[in-house]
């Protein structure tokens, strides 16, 4: 893997860990909700989950799934309804000062999610396939890896601390509720999309 391929994947780490997402709509929610302090695991399990995952695929668990086309499928659709329990579970969560105080995701869920997560597939699939040359599988796998652990360890708890920012100046009102319904309804969209569009 030369640099510039390296380069390439660094751009496409940062431009694919920082947009939009599940993952960052859920953290976003969660830094509103909870803060950022107590956001801070599920960010870490993202940031560090997802590249495990890329790690591994790119080791040739990805080849298996391509294998099995139908077990890729189930997953996904395994993936979305988790998703839409997530956007259910963001659309009624009240204030961290509320009565009822839900929790945000733990580190081990947060790591967890990237499994059924059909963003977080697509995107090791697609680096696998674009950025890995089989040449040396293993240290290439560690460099893709590597670079989105750097990345994310950027975006996961930059797209927290944005939450967090934004949940002090919407209150634990009405407004609160409403930036939660929105990233939920966003999120079962995305997890819809990603799972009907594969």
């Amino acid at each position: 893997m030369g640099w510039e391929t390296i380069i390439a994947l660094a751009g496409f780490a940062l431009a694919s860990t920082w947009t939009p997402g599940p993952n960052n709509m859920m953290l976003a929610s969660s830094g509103a909700t909870f803060g950022f302090r107590r956001t801070l695991p599920h960010a870490l399990g993202v940031a560090l989950g997802f590249p495990v995952m890329l790690f591994l695929i790119a080791l040739g668990l990805g080849e298996a799934f391509k294998r099995a086309p139908a077990f890729g499928a189930a997953l996904g659709w395994v993936g979305c309804g988790v998703m839409l329990w997530l956007a259910w579970r963001i659309a009624t969560a009240r204030a961290a000062g509320s009565r009822r105080r839900p929790r945000p995701l733990s580190f081990a869920e947060a790591s967890a999610f990237q499994w059924i997560n059909p963003k977080a597939w697509v995107m090791s699939i697609g680096v696998s396939a674009s950025f890995a040359t089989g040449a040396r599988p293993v240290l290439e796998a560690a460099v893709a890896a590597g670079i989105f652990v750097l990345s994310g360890l950027s975006s996961a708890p930059g797209w927290a601390a944005f939450g967090a920012g934004l949940g002090r100046l919407l209150g634990d009102g009405w407004r609160l509720r409403a930036f939660n319904i929105a990233m939920a309804a966003l999120l079962a969209a995305s997890a819809l999309w990603l799972v009907l569009d594969a």
